[in-house]
């Protein structure tokens, strides 16, 4: 088995993203499944091109993305995502997408197939602070879990998949007031839990 995770490079004025700095600490085997570990340009289409090209490659049977959500105090397992672009900042290419579809034959939405409730739960049980978010922003977060979505739904049936926004660190915040963060060992324990749940919800389901 394969699961493909993948975290964005930093972008917004930060020197570094939680999501990476946690995917790159992850073990190469978890439950006896094979983890390919990536970093995605924080850029509008070519990060969906990034990914949709190591999926072709691989063939993963779970991928799960990561990405920043400064401000955020949970993780945050992503519902949905919807089919458009509406940049408050810059992509660190200097696109600034307004009010554009992903995809124009794309749906209006997709949803996440991986067993969010489930994954929740298990991140609260090892005591780290979890929930479901209904967001995953109009930014290159969400414009990622889309595409991944939209290419899940038209050329890998067989894959599951879903987006998980993290905490800022707290070498991130130290000139930020009142904004919550979280420990790379949190993160990376959250990742890990989330994996062996969606490896075993995998298995049940084939």
């Amino acid at each position: 088995m394969k699961v493909l995770i993948t975290g964005f490079e930093p972008f917004g004025g930060e020197k570094i993203n939680p999501s990476f700095e946690a995917v790159k600490r992850l073990d190469d085997k978890i439950m006896d499944a094979e983890i390919i570990k990536m970093e995605i340009p924080t850029v509008f289409y070519k990060s969906i091109e990034v990914l949709r090209s190591k999926m072709c490659e691989i063939q993963p049977d779970i991928v799960i993305c990561v990405g920043q959500a400064g401000g955020r105090a949970h993780i945050s397992i992503e519902r949905v995502a919807i089919n458009i672009d509406d940049a408050r900042i810059e992509d660190n290419e200097g696109n600034k997408p307004e009010d554009k579809p992903i995809f124009f034959d794309g749906e209006n939405a997709y949803f996440s197939n991986l067993p969010i409730k489930e994954i929740v739960n298990s991140i609260k049980n090892i005591g780290i602070p979890a929930k479901i978010s209904n967001t995953a922003g109009t930014f290159v977060c969400n414009h990622l879990l889309y595409g991944l979505m939209y290419y899940i739904h038209r050329d890998f049936k067989n894959t599951i998949g879903g987006f998980i926004h993290v905490p800022y660190l707290p070498e991130q915040v130290i000139e930020k007031s009142n904004i919550p963060s979280m420990s790379i060992e949190n993160i990376t324990k959250a990742l890990e839990k989330i994996i062996e749940v969606s490896i075993r919800y995998y298995k049940g389901i084939k």
